[in-house]
């Protein structure tokens, strides 16, 4: 399998690209054209309505950004990762837990979870 740790970090960089240009070709670099999306928010098929899902969570998060909080496992083509949102440097404010599916050493699927969100 390829570097698998190198796709979620490229994956992370997808989701803290402002410029909508450079992160479509992110996107499209980084996910197969069946690519799919899927957590407790949101649902998105295929790379144009990703790239509209990252967006909303800028929208929603503007000075916050993901990482990764821990180390990354996988077999064969499935990657678990923890990541956490929060100000650079800061406290997390987000933490999520997120299952991805490679194909080629692309992203096909990655279904998110919320271990951790804000109350109000």
């Amino acid at each position: 399998m390829s570097d698998v740790t190198g796709v979620i970090t490229r994956y992370l960089d997808v989701w803290n690209e402002r410029e909508p240009a450079a992160r479509r070709t992110l996107i499209d670099q980084l996910w197969t054209e069946d690519a799919r999306y899927v957590d407790p928010l949101v649902e998105a098929e295929g790379r144009a309505a990703i790239d509209a899902a990252v967006g909303g969570a800028q929208a929603a998060f503007p000075s916050l950004v993901f990482r990764l909080a821990g180390p990354v496992d996988a077999h064969h083509d499935v990657v678990r990762f923890t990541w956490e949102l929060g100000p650079d440097g800061g406290e997390a404010l987000v933490v999520g837990f997120d299952v991805a599916v490679l194909a080629g050493g692309r992203l096909r699927t990655v279904h998110g979870f919320l271990d951790k969100v804000p109350t109000a």
